[in-house]
């Protein structure tokens, strides 16, 4: 990460990184904050609709609500822990030196907040060298705050989550998302067609770490997708590995923000040989 938040102090040149951070406050830091900018971002909603502007493509929409939630969790993120690195998908970057970084999707899903539909939430995790620490994501429309620290296990509302146990695709319910690039939509397209008719059905939700936290519960058997950015991943892809799920790419390598599947261990590998003949039969770059 390059770059410090506009107005931040530089972190204290003779910091020594904490090398076993207290993981239990950093997933109440993160569940709290979580909570705050969803619970104003939701507030803010049903005042009206608000004014939305575009970034990638004429598809990739931003509200001055995301830049509003970004900025609280950022502001709250310094106070408690100034010597952290952290990056947010609305351009927040800070070069930390404690040796935890923190990925913020403010609202993760805006489109969704943008037509008042349900499914987006506000995702938040801390990662070290070795991945992610804990993860948060909030889904105000549910209020349902889902949680994870590496190692201990997941939850949603407090309460313990496990992952389906389905191991055939044939009956397996998919979900799925689209990238803003209309060839890579195009692409996708393609190969979610050749695959339908060999599962369940497919869903598309509109939020990756929704899509994540569905497969945690087993709301849904797995999830695929592809050119997500780290921020999309981060707090989803533990929370659904600490419920059990199997996550990676479709070739056996972990998963990444370029390509990551995740399902239940037995349904993994059956249904990353159909993604692969797939995505083999209509190859390119996503």
């Amino acid at each position: 990460m390059s770059g410090p938040v506009a107005g931040a102090s530089d972190p204290t040149p003779d910091f020594t990184p904490d090398s076993t951070p207290d993981t239990a406050a950093l997933l109440e830091l993160a569940c709290s904050l979580a909570r705050a900018a969803g619970t104003a971002a939701s507030d803010g909603r049903r005042r009206g609709t608000p004014a939305g502007d575009t970034k990638s493509t004429l598809t990739d929409m931003v509200t001055e609500f995301d830049r509003d939630a970004e900025r609280l969790i950022v502001d709250g993120l310094r106070a408690a822990r100034p010597h952290d690195g952290l990056v947010g998908e609305e351009g927040s970057t800070f070069v930390g030196t404690s040796g935890v970084d923190w990925l913020i999707d403010p609202i993760d899903g805006t489109t969704n907040f943008l037509y008042d539909l349900p499914g987006w939430a506000v995702s938040i995790a801390a990662a070290d060298t070795d991945g992610a620490l804990v993860g948060a994501v909030f889904v105000p429309a549910l209020d349902e705050m889902f949680a994870a620290r590496r190692g201990q296990g997941a939850t949603c509302n407090g309460r313990p989550i496990r992952c389906g146990t389905l191991a055939d695709p044939s009956t397996a319910l998919i979900a799925t998302g689209f990238s803003y690039s209309p060839a890579r939509r195009a692409l996708h397209g393609e190969r979610v067609a050749l695959l339908l008719p060999q599962v369940r059905d497919i869903r598309r939700f509109g939020a990756a770490a929704v899509d994540l936290c569905h497969a945690a519960m087993g709301r849904v058997d797995a999830y695929v997708e592809e050119s997500l950015g780290p921020w999309d991943l981060a707090a989803g892809e533990l929370i659904a590995r600490e419920a059990g799920c199997r996550t990676g790419d479709l070739d056996g390598g972990p998963a990444r923000p370029d390509q990551v599947l995740v399902a239940n261990p037995a349904l993994f590998e059956p249904l990353a040989a159909l993604l692969r003949e797939a995505w083999r039969a209509r190859p390119g770059i996503m």
